[in-house]
């Protein structure tokens, strides 16, 4: 590369222009690059040239630099063209969507106030324009030379983060560190996509948590993308590396409406929308306490058996993510039995809950698929606030207002099965398999409660033989008078029970019954979700 810092011999305009935006391109030094390199990281340029269609990079304000002149600002070799963010629109399979690169060549990709500024331009566009906006985020955080004026510049990312929530789908593709006040704009945003070993997300980094806490942890342990994928939640989807993660992001928005005026884009399929799979009348298992995977359901059914599973690897006794059904987008969510018999806790109900409002908020018809024995009970989950999550998850299917199918394939007991997305909080269409299970509890428990006096007279007579006999015979006679889905198809809380294979078409029909669905909520500035 030629000497970028030296200026034009010439006054030419052009060639100003040649040299300005080549000082603009360079970042922060071929050292710093190659160090980038090193570490197993592309450069922010790189980056985009990855995630966009070819040549459709349009670049704005490739020439600001920082304003900072205090603590050695001043001197030239600190005046980065285009500071340390890459900011423009492109094109993604040649859908318009909006982006930022933060540049870590560039003063650690710290944050400066025209760092700020550039990044606010970029989404005051995409909401005007109603597009996605993709930040790439690769920085050390505030800019200490800037003060104020760096954390201010952070706030009004905040602002624009949150007043785009719900209006255009917002993306968080973390590269890098993102650390201390950084983080909160990604949490903001509808998708976190980390890459494993080169990304991490904390608010406060190794060392301090040992100054105040006096625990010992690295930078992985605290918050890398294993961690936030599997036990904090906080990524949807991790990367083995950063071409995967462009990848991710790519197949992410193919599911998802330019903004929230605008339905996602049909894709046509040659699978036939007819098409039933006679494994499925036999996938659930005789015993009712044997598991069963629910993703054998769910890919079965779905067009080209294919299913783009979210947060994977957090709260797995639940199961969300996209697919499509007859061509359409559609929102996934269903209770695993693999996994703690698919109970719902804290952790699965905030997830859950939190996906039924994206696509919500997005034009996503969702798909439930029920197999939940009630609400996990002990006092870890009472004290964790297992009533306000549980209320959490009630609340979003109540208020969602897209198409909403329910497809009970086992279990649908208790509280769990009203908030399942049920026809008494507005299922358009409750749908049942044969062996489904509807009751206030499971026949077991409720033997115990109903027939107590019946038991203790049978332990009393023959002992404790006769007891285990006379309560399995009153564990049939209830399943059988009792645990089946065809008292509530008799008071239409289920509007029909299907043989399993039937699943797939009578889900596209019902689809195309509801694209004209019509339905709203009162009234009201926002609700008040139990938070």
């Amino acid at each position: 590369m030629t000497d970028v810092k030296k200026p034009p011999v010439h006054t030419d305009p052009l060639e100003l222009l040649h040299h300005m935006r080549e000082k603009s391109n360079w970042g922060g030094g071929d050292a710093r690059i190659e160090k980038q390199h090193a570490e197993g990281k592309l450069t922010a340029r790189e980056r985009l040239e990855l995630l966009l269609d070819r040549d459709s990079f349009r670049e704005m304000d490739a020439f600001m630099v920082h304003r900072e002149t205090k603590f050695g600002m001043d001197d030239p070799d600190k005046q980065y063209v285009g500071d340390s963010v890459i900011t423009g629109w492109g094109t993604i399979n040649g859908r318009l969507v909006y982006v930022y690169s933060q540049d870590f060549t560039v003063m650690g990709g710290s944050l400066s106030q025209v760092h700020a500024e550039k990044i606010c331009k970029i989404m005051d566009l995409a909401m005007k324009t109603g597009a996605p906006v993709i930040g790439l985020n690769d920085s050390g955080g505030a800019r200490i030379q800037e003060g104020v004026d760096s954390l201010g510049g952070y706030a009004d990312i905040f602002l624009r983060n949150t007043l785009a929530s719900g209006v255009i789908p917002q993306i968080s593709l973390i590269m890098g560190p993102c650390a201390g006040g950084a983080v909160y704009s990604p949490a903001l945003t509808d998708f976190i996509i980390m890459v494993k070993n080169t990304s991490y997300m904390f608010v406060t980094g190794p060392d301090v948590v040992k100054a105040v806490t006096k625990e010992e942890v690295t930078k992985e342990e605290l918050g890398g993308a294993v961690t936030h994928a599997g036990i904090s939640g906080i990524a949807h989807l991790t990367a083995d590396n950063e071409e995967d993660a462009m990848f991710l992001t790519n197949e992410l928005l193919s599911y998802l409406p330019q903004n929230n005026m605008e339905d996602p884009l049909r894709e046509v399929t040659k699978d036939d929308p007819l098409r039933q799979d006679e494994a499925l009348n036999t996938i659930v298992p005789d015993s009712p306490n044997k598991p069963y995977d629910i993703k054998d359901v769910i890919r079965p059914i779905m067009d080209d058996r294919r299913f783009f599973e979210i947060s994977e690897y957090y709260a797995r006794n639940i199961v969300v993510g996209f697919a499509r059904l007859g061509g359409n987008s559609v929102g996934i969510i269903a209770n695993q039995p693999m996994v703690l018999a698919g109970v719902l806790d804290i952790e699965a109900s905030e997830k859950a809950a939190r996906f039924i409002r994206l696509c919500d908020c997005f034009n996503i018809p969702i798909i439930t698929f029920v197999d939940v024995p009630g609400f996990m009970p002990g006092v870890a989950q009472e004290h964790g606030g297992i009533i306000r999550s549980g209320a959490k998850l009630l609340y979003a299917y109540c208020e969602a207002t897209v198409p909403k199918m329910t497809v009970i394939t086992r279990k649908a007991y208790g509280g769990a099965y009203d908030v399942m997305s049920s026809k008494h909080i507005r299922g358009d269409l409750n749908l049942a398999w044969p062996t489904a299970e509807i009751a206030v509890m499971g026949p077991d428990g409720a033997v115990n409660i109903i027939f107590r006096r019946e038991l203790a007279q049978a332990l009393k007579n023959g002992g404790e033989q006769a007891m285990l006999e006379e309560k399995a015979r009153l564990v049939e006679e209830y399943r059988e008078n009792f645990a089946n889905p065809y008292i509530a198809a008799a008071r239409g809380y289920i509007d029909d029970i299907i043989e399993p294979k039937e699943t797939r078409p009578r889900l596209i029909n019902a689809l195309e019954m509801l694209a004209n669905k019509r339905d709203s909520n009162p009234m009201k500035k926002h609700g008040n979700i139990p938070l």
